[in-house]
């Protein structure tokens, strides 16, 4: 590593430390010409191949900045992207791999944005598994609707479980939610179709 200050090629270790929970090292370094000291951070680097076929380094702001896009409207934090964005870089590093697909890199957000707002999710996934029309947004609604039912089902079969005392006759009826549910907003032209 050359010193910043006078050029020369030649510098020692003086510290090191871990920073970025573990991902990295900050090496204190002491010329051997000038004396001056100066800091390195070393990381191990993970290259995105883009779809034109250039490679650059992985960068979680860019995860960040896309998947904000997505969110937009949505009540999603800063906080939100930073948790998604450390998650889908250690599920990137844990590969292994030095460098990866920028589609693979998008696929590896599906999971945790799908988790964080489906809404946001379905925009992103649009882009990323290339729907083509309304049946794949159907497609994409139907599974995640099968996805939320499953763990309303075992609690569903839970609670008729619990509804039984230990005769085998029911309790009384629970109480139902007086929740409204809000009446779809009627479009001002019938000949337009509704947003969602």
């Amino acid at each position: 590593m050359h010193c910043p200050y006078c050029r020369h090629p030649d510098s020692r270790v003086v510290d090191s430390r871990v920073a970025d929970d573990g991902s990295s090292i900050r090496r204190r370094r002491q010329c051997s010409s000038c004396t001056r000291r100066f800091s390195t951070l070393e990381t191990t680097s993970v290259n995105v191949i883009k779809r034109s076929g250039a490679t650059e380094p992985f960068q979680r702001a860019k995860i960040v900045s896309g998947v904000r896009k997505a969110c937009q409207g949505r009540p999603v934090s800063e906080d939100d992207l930073a948790l998604l964005a450390q998650e889908v870089e250690e599920s990137i590093r844990a590969r292994g791999l030095a460098e990866i697909d920028a589609n693979d890199v998008g696929l590896a957000i599906l999971e945790p944005l799908q988790r964080l707002d489906e809404v946001a999710y379905l925009r992103f996934a649009s882009v990323y598994q290339a729907f083509d029309g309304l049946e794949d947004f159907e497609t994409a609604i139907r599974t995640l609707r099968g996805i939320n039912a499953a763990p309303d089902a075992a609690g569903a079969s839970k609670d008729s479980a619990e509804g039984q005392d230990e005769s085998g006759e029911e309790d009384a009826p629970k109480k139902k939610s007086r929740r409204r549910s809000r009446p779809a907003p009627e479009p001002e032209d019938p000949d337009q179709p509704t947003l969602i």
